[in-house]
């Protein structure tokens, strides 16, 4: 008796292990694929030996569309599928996922190679603008979805062309536009005299053509502020590195202290300068004890110093 059971549970298990193995495939109604083509296997559940065999071709990359019964099961029957489970199902449908290639993605790969060509510098703002609008792109999922394949640009101009490459490496897109570059650049906040010890609020950063900005010399402001105008400068003047110069120290005519250091022993007395000096640079100034002009540095306001190595006592 116990083996009678035994036989009749072993031929009902494999029973149920052939009935699932020769199951009809069961059809799907909402199907998502990558590829060019719909597989049995994107199709249908339980797909079997056929699951790689293309059955449709795929709609376009981020589109949807639907495949009615009948053209399913003639499209089946076509690869060796007589029969399979509809499950009540009329149509079916299919996306092909996709990937939207859009003006800024673009931009930004022409602006990614301006970059590491050493085109735009620190600092640079660029503006691209393609010379016909160009509508998003859907493309494959599978993938890059687009590169940028070569450039064509000489520097200073404004003019390029460009070819990019779409996912799939079989559709290429060539456009040309033009690339405006800026940079911000110091300018004069308000009319102002000349001597005038720039202060940050005395400068503006406004922008300017990259070659316009390499013909004038760009100037960090930070070269500027605490710096002294050369001549009575307008306002919006834009700032080069000539329109500045370091703060006098000492100014023509007036009256200093001369001091002279030789060894041990110093010695001040007082002096006119005849010329101006900004600190540590020289000036010629008059003793005016001796009536001697003598070189000196200047050391700080009111002050300059004699190099006691190189001009005797008698020499003051």
């Amino acid at each position: 008796m116990v083996t009678f059971l035994s036989r009749l549970a072993l031929v009902s298990a494999l029973s149920l292990t052939v009935a699932t193995a020769e199951a009809a495939p069961a059809l799907r109604g909402n199907v998502t694929v990558t590829n060019k083509v719909v597989t049995v296997a994107d199709m249908f559940d339980d797909a079997g030996a056929l699951a790689e065999t293309a059955i449709f071709s795929a709609p376009a990359p981020g589109t949807t569309g639907q495949v009615d019964i009948a053209t399913i099961r003639a499209a089946a029957a076509r690869v060796g599928i007589v029969d399979f489970e509809a499950n009540g199902i009329n149509a079916v449908t299919v996306t092909r996922a996709g990937m939207t290639v859009d003006e800024a993605t673009l931009e930004n790969l022409v602006m990614t190679e301006l970059s590491t060509r050493g085109l735009i510098g620190p600092g640079v703002n660029s503006t691209i603008q393609f010379s016909r609008f160009i509508d998003p792109i859907q493309v494959s999922t599978n993938g890059v979805a687009v590169r940028l394949d070569s450039l064509r640009y000489t520097k200073g101009g404004r003019d390029f062309s460009v070819r990019f490459m779409l996912a799939d490496g079989t559709q290429t897109l060539d456009v040309s536009g033009t690339i405006d570059m800026t940079i911000d650049m110091p300018h004069l906040a308000a009319n102002l005299p000349a001597g005038t010890i720039l202060r940050p609020e005395n400068v503006v950063m406004k922008s300017v053509p990259v070659g316009q900005a390499d013909a004038y010399g760009y100037v960090p402001i930070e070269q500027l502020v605490g710096m002294a105008l050369n001549r009575q400068s307008r306002e919006g003047m834009l700032l080069r590195a000539s329109d500045v110069s370091a703060p006098l120290t000492v100014a023509k005519n007036d009256v200093v202290t001369i001091i002279y250091r030789r060894g041990p022993m110093t010695l001040t007395v007082k002096g006119q300068a005849i010329t101006s000096a900004s600190r540590g640079t020289s000036l010629q100034v008059l003793n005016l004890m001796s009536n001697r002009v003598i070189t000196a540095t200047a050391v700080s306001p009111g002050t300059v110093e004699v190099d006691g190595a190189a001009v005797s006592m008698a020499g003051l």
